[in-house]
């Protein structure tokens, strides 16, 4: 039966176009094949300390296989396993160890009884769940935001010297640049992106309470701190040194919050965006089939930005979620934990929602020059500004007063002119003012 029908929430049912790279990372078919992952190269760690018998190529190339082609036949397996023990990480070890005991040279050299060997289940749980939140930012969120980036830079660059009219607490004010506005975002997000791709993966490593208890027991010869760096590192992480049984999840929270951040410059994005196209600054493009309202045939609404404001605060709210409960566990750790982790490819999900749902409203914005230099030329008031700190510096005049009593005039322009006119300055001054129009009352910016 058709997903998109019979699916509970929208992420695997009307938007599961948009999120199919997702599933790439955080469906249980990817966990199960994370954490078969890690429990074979820590298999292979061991061989380097000669646990066990030397593997030789064909055997570490055969148990690389193990999780390289593991399919949807190897996860029902998994889940097969799992409903007799009733424990996720035993069954990947009992899978694993069904997978060891069909070839005997690996049996011959006593690997099968050093699978998860004097492991707890969250130093592969952690590890498994570090690696899916880096590859979805790295392989996905990134550069879907770098595709956003490189639309608003083209818009800055093609909209830089139109002049518009800003409005602070939804009044008209000093004028600016189109293009200045958007490069307000742009480099917010280019501050925030460059944060996160610079994230110091960290991740838990270190025995059942952290201390690495069994391990030492059953080989003392061995820097088990040591090895646990070397082997967290090779996945391009940092062990965190101090933990519980669980990751302490700080790291967790330095990574979501700065997604969090990110999608709240997106929201303030979607809804100025909103807010220009409803005084119809931008003129939406509009294919000839689509329909803006079912019963207003004019209508042309700002769908694009609406969905991705709506999955924006979704995926924040999953975010915010994570941050503030992750950290605190009862004693050593509660399976809260767990449960909530389950859920961060939904977070993911609904931001990759709005970020396709972004772009496709950027490429449908068209520039509606006319009706922005209309609002600047019945906003003539807004130079008032810069006259008031021009008269400041050439005659120590304070006509702010003067100026304020316009508010209520109709004609604003003629009446600034008179009040110019009637100022003791000279000619010169007077021609000057007289040149400050909404249009060139702009300021400066630097590209």
């Amino acid at each position: 039966m058709n997903s998109r029908l019979t699916s509970i929430t929208p992420i695997d049912g009307r938007y599961s176009e948009d999120t199919s790279e997702i599933k790439n990372y955080h469906s249980e078919f990817s966990f199960i094949r994370f954490r078969i992952m890690v429990e074979i190269e820590y298999l292979l760690e061991l061989n380097k300390y000669e646990v066990f018998d030397e593997l030789s190529s064909e055997d570490i190339v055969y148990l690389k296989n193990i999780y390289k082609n593991f399919d949807l036949k190897g996860a029902q397996r998994v889940l097969e396993i799992e409903e007799k023990t009733k424990h996720d990480v035993k069954a990947i070890e009992y899978y694993i160890v069904e997978k060891i005991k069909k070839n005997q040279s690996l049996v011959d050299k006593n690997t099968v009884i050093f699978v998860h060997f004097c492991l707890t289940s969250q130093d592969v749980n952690s590890t498994a769940n570090m690696l899916m939140i880096k590859s979805t930012i790295q392989k996905i969120i990134l550069p879907k935001i770098n595709d956003i980036l490189n639309i608003l830079k083209s818009n800055i660059l093609e909209w830089s010297k139109i002049p518009l009219l800003s409005r602070t607490h939804g009044q008209a004010a000093s004028p600016t640049f189109l293009g200045k506005e958007i490069l307000v975002f742009y480099e917010r997000l280019v501050i925030q992106s460059r944060k996160l791709n610079s994230i110091d993966y960290t991740t838990k490593f270190g025995g059942a309470v952290g201390n690495f208890n069994a391990h030492r027991m059953a080989l003392p010869n061995i820097d088990w701190i040591d090895f646990g760096d070397k082997f967290i590192g090779n996945f391009g992480f940092s062990r965190n040194q101090y933990t519980t049984q669980i990751d302490h999840y700080d790291n967790y929270c330095e990574i979501f919050d700065i997604l969090r951040r990110i999608n709240v410059i997106f929201i303030d994005l979607c809804r100025d965006m909103w807010s220009y196209i409803s005084r119809d600054y931008f003129v939406l493009k509009m294919s000839d089939e689509q329909v803006g309202s079912s019963a207003m045939p004019h209508k042309n609404n700002p769908i694009y930005f609406e969905k991705a404001e709506a999955n924006l605060l979704l995926s924040n709210c999953l975010f915010n979620l994570f941050s503030n409960t992750l950290p605190i566990s009862r004693m050593q750790r509660d399976l809260r934990d767990s449960s909530l982790l389950r859920n961060v490819g939904s977070a993911f999900s609904y931001m990759l929602i709005s970020l396709l749902s972004t772009i496709k409203g950027l490429e449908k914005l068209s520039v509606n020059e006319k009706i922005i230099t209309q609002d600047l030329n019945e906003n003539h008031l807004v130079v008032t500004e810069g006259i008031v700190a021009r008269l400041k510096v050439i005659s120590n005049v304070n006509c702010y007063d003067l100026m304020k009593s316009l508010a209520r005039k109709e004609n604003s322009k003629l009446e600034i002119e008179k009040i110019i006119e009637n100022l003791d300055i000279g000619q010169d001054e007077i021609k000057y003012l007289k040149t400050c129009k909404p249009t060139n009352f702009t300021g400066i910016y630097k590209l």
